[in-house]
């Protein structure tokens, strides 16, 4: 399996010990012998780049300040590469949250694997919590994806994690690992790559320095935005030490990342160089 590290999204900037670079909506893509091209997380979408209005909200726009770089968009990303857009045959998503699911439109063949409490509140919303009509845009996808849901009741164990599940028809080794908290069904995306596993954490941490087992810190402006976003404080807190856990004592054999973190993505795509991160405009 071959694995590319995409940016489908440059938003507002991050400060840090590291310098400034924009906020990021790390996605992957999975080259697959058996399963074709598999997209883990959509960020934003061609729609959410020629319709923000439409498709995203007004306090998305303020808050994150997407730069909507139609370049960024998984499909146009994916056919730099030289593939069809076709060939994405699986999308698995941490979460429905606009900027994971928001490249949906662009791959209406696809299926799309998330855990099925996270569908039934997206597609309840707007439901009790205040951010719902936020993050969950009916628009993305309003051509009824082709969904398959996974109860989160029922799984093996992996690593400490319990209840995780194989991707149904999927021949590559792909998990579904509950990670709630940020949302009502939140969850991990373990990836199998060669010896050892990548698991995308999705927005169960927005900064690097939140599961450093030896040093675990915050980042003043992302602490807040997790506290808004969050829909239950003491599991995603919770989580968020298994996660350190993880690191500590398995990071020999796990790789941890973040939905938003710029600094990962640079050591996973342009090895440790921040500085070529994105070609989008740097955004204060």
């Amino acid at each position: 399996m071959k694995i590319h590290h995409l940016n489908c999204g440059s938003m507002r900037e991050i400060e840090s010990e590291l310098g400034a670079l924009p906020a990021v909506c790390h996605c992957l893509l999975l080259e697959t012998e058996s399963d074709g091209l598999i997209l883990v997380e959509t960020g934003l979408g061609t729609p959410d780049v020629a319709r923000p209005r439409e498709t995203l909200s007004e306090e998305f726009l303020g808050r994150a300040q997407p730069v909507l770089d139609p370049e960024e968009t998984a499909i146009r990303q994916i056919e730099r590469l030289g593939f069809r857009p076709e060939d994405v045959r699986n999308i698995v998503l941490t979460h429905l949250d606009l900027d994971h699911a928001g490249g949906l439109p662009d791959f209406p063949w696809a299926r799309v694997h998330v855990p099925e409490a996270e569908r039934e509140a997206a597609l309840g919303a707007p439901g009790p919590h205040p951010e719902d009509r936020v993050r969950y845009r009916p628009a993305h996808w309003a051509h009824q994806p082709l969904w398959v849901t996974y109860p989160g009741v029922r799984g093996e164990p992996w690593f400490g994690f319990d209840a995780v599940r194989p991707l149904e028809g999927i021949a590559a080794e792909l998990l579904l690992v509950p990670l709630g908290g940020h949302t009502a069904g939140h969850a991990g995306v373990a990836v199998r790559d060669g010896a050892r596993w990548l698991l995308h954490c999705g927005d169960a941490y927005y900064f690097h320095g939140e599961v450093d087992p030896d040093d675990p810190r915050g980042h003043p402006g992302l602490d807040l935005l997790e506290q808004i976003t969050e829909v239950d404080r003491p599991l995603r807190l919770a989580n968020q030490a298994r996660l350190r856990e993880l690191a500590r004592f398995h990071g020999d054999e796990v790789t941890l990342l973040s939905a938003h973190d710029p600094w990962e993505l640079a050591r996973h795509r342009n090895g440790g160089d921040a500085a070529e991160i994105s070609r989008a405009p740097r955004r204060g």
